[in-house]
């Protein structure tokens, strides 16, 4: 099927008002106009306006008709949709806290500190992918819903730009200062035994392995995540400030360099927005060990038998876990990470 376009109605090279008898567009014309792709058209067919300008709303029956039909089929799917995810939403919260409840004894997974960085990158981030693909894509349903004006849109990308990078300029200084952070990198650092765990996993779920592989107190994959968003946040924070300030970089380098920063900045967003979907809320929601949610990022805390099943080399954590237990604290209070 072929859609119709401008010219299907206006013609091509003759183009000319509706008002102008010689015009494929007017009224005693509109039969002959629209009989090419519509056969056996009518006068009665034509009347109905085809497109109007913004804000011009005719007062035949059919538009006014059309115009009702939106506005409640608008507010029935707010409310019918709505309704059900408030619905959906009360009952998973109280059978997920329930869950929670459940889950005894305790031990601390994430400090307060650790948490409120992980708050802070997590509410950077969102901004910055929603207003930055809507800045990409102006005239798109994304950024028509979000609302907004183009500039106030670059400013809000901006300002969640600059949280970003002073996040990351005070977890520099927290992994060099804070105790718990020099523990932080260290445990988090790259090891040969990770590419063997890779391989390890993998044979154990496809079922082709009986030894399922051990973790410290990191996984491969929460350390690959930490690295890559190290390596994303730098690469980011570089390429948007060369965007922000592309006069005075290309003045000093080139305007090539000013492309391939925008380049380098459009497909780094996409990988790091799909990353964070496929991986990390895999990790966070999609793991049926920790369905429905795990909760370490909100409250800190991590079931002491979960632990020692995902993290059984990490001896420290688990023995400063038990010792809590045994005190009848129900928790640790030394911070696993």
């Amino acid at each position: 099927m072929v859609a119709a376009n401008c010219s299907s109605c206006h013609g091509v090279h003759n183009i000319l008002p509706s008002s102008d008898p010689r015009s494929t567009i007017n009224r005693n014309n509109l039969e002959a106009t629209c009989g090419k792709c519509h056969k056996g058209v009518t006068q009665k067919f034509t009347l109905t306006p085809v497109h109007l300008a913004d804000g011009v709303h005719p007062h035949d029956i059919g538009s006014i008709a059309t115009r009702w039909v939106r506005i409640l089929y608008t507010i029935l799917i707010l409310g019918v949709i709505g309704g059900m995810f408030l619905h959906n939403l009360i009952i998973w919260r109280s059978k997920a806290v329930s869950r929670r409840h459940m889950q005894n004894p305790m031990m601390q997974r994430m400090s307060v500190n650790q948490r409120w960085q992980h708050l802070i990158l997590l509410s950077s981030f969102i901004v910055l992918v929603i207003t930055g693909f809507a800045l990409k894509f102006p005239d798109s349903w994304f950024a028509e819903v979000l609302g907004m004006g183009e500039h106030v849109r670059s400013i809000v990308h901006r300002i969640a730009g600059v949280v970003l990078i002073l996040a990351g300029f005070y977890h520099v200084f927290y992994i060099s200062i804070a105790r718990e952070g020099r523990r932080l990198i260290r445990d988090i650092a790259p090891r040969p035994k990770d590419l063997s765990d890779v391989v390890t996993a993998m044979l154990y779920y496809l079922g082709l392995g009986k030894t399922k592989p051990q973790f410290s107190r990191f996984t491969y994959g929460e350390k690959a995540e930490y690295w890559a968003l190290v390596w994303g946040t730098a690469l980011m924070g570089l390429t948007g400030i060369m965007m922000w300030a592309k006069v005075l970089v290309g003045d000093l380098l080139a305007r090539w360099w000013v492309d391939v920063a925008t380049a380098i900045h459009y497909y780094e967003a996409i990988l790091a927005t799909l990353a964070i979907i496929v991986w990390h809320f895999y990790q966070v929601f999609g793991d049926p060990d920790v369905y429905p949610m795990n909760w370490a990022w909100w409250d800190g805390k991590m079931p002491v038998e979960h632990y020692k099943h995902e993290h059984a080399l990490d001896t420290e954590s688990l023995k400063d876990a038990e010792t809590g237990v045994q005190k009848g604290t129900g928790e640790s209070n030394r911070s696993s990470e």
